[in-house]
């Protein structure tokens, strides 16, 4: 019997390749090929990838950027704020995100200004009642992301940092308002 931790004994390494091999061998790399290139060109020109500019900044001045943006929102009963344009400034920092809650119109484009002033967290934003739909991004100290979004259904979704950021990491979560316009 043979052990499969030592090798097999003799020339095994320089015999011919059985003509069947060789065949799934062509097929799994032209394969291989095809997806890769079909992955490369659905980055390229896919609806799938957020798209958006991103600027290095310092971490105070985007600090004080989402502290103006906050002051100029209105609010509503609850105290979430009301977007007075089409952008939505978010801080990410220790434990939770700077200006949510927010409300927003279905369907409505509003560009999202995201940025952290601490470490690195996961932006993960979903429908309240559905894990299936939802959208991941990071948000890396020292830039501000400009991602463009549109909330077709109104409702409730709920924003998540999915990158472990420290001990409070857990109770990291915030809420974006659809509402109908």
């Amino acid at each position: 019997m043979t052990s499969p931790i030592k090798p097999p004994e003799g020339n095994w390494w320089n015999q011919p390749i059985n003509r069947r091999e060789t065949i799934w061998l062509g097929l799994g790399t032209a394969w291989a090929v095809v997806l890769f290139g079909w992955m490369s060109a659905f980055t390229r020109i896919g609806d799938q990838n957020p798209i958006g500019q991103s600027y290095k900044v310092e971490d105070d001045e985007y600090f004080d950027t989402v502290q103006a943006y906050k002051e100029e929102a209105d609010e509503n009963e609850d105290g979430h704020l009301i977007p007075p344009g089409d952008s939505v400034y978010i801080n990410a920092m220790t434990y939770q995100w700077d200006g949510l809650p927010v409300v927003l119109e279905a369907g409505r484009e509003y560009d999202f200004h995201l940025g952290s002033t601490d470490v690195q967290h996961g932006f993960s934003i979903r429908p309240e009642d559905t894990l299936s739909k939802q959208i991941n991004l990071q948000v890396i100290p020292g830039y501000e992301w400009i991602v463009p979004m549109e909330f077709d259904e109104p409702g409730t979704y709920r924003v998540l940092c999915n990158e472990f950021c420290g001990d409070g990491h857990e109770s990291m979560a915030g809420t974006l308002y659809v509402e109908e316009a």
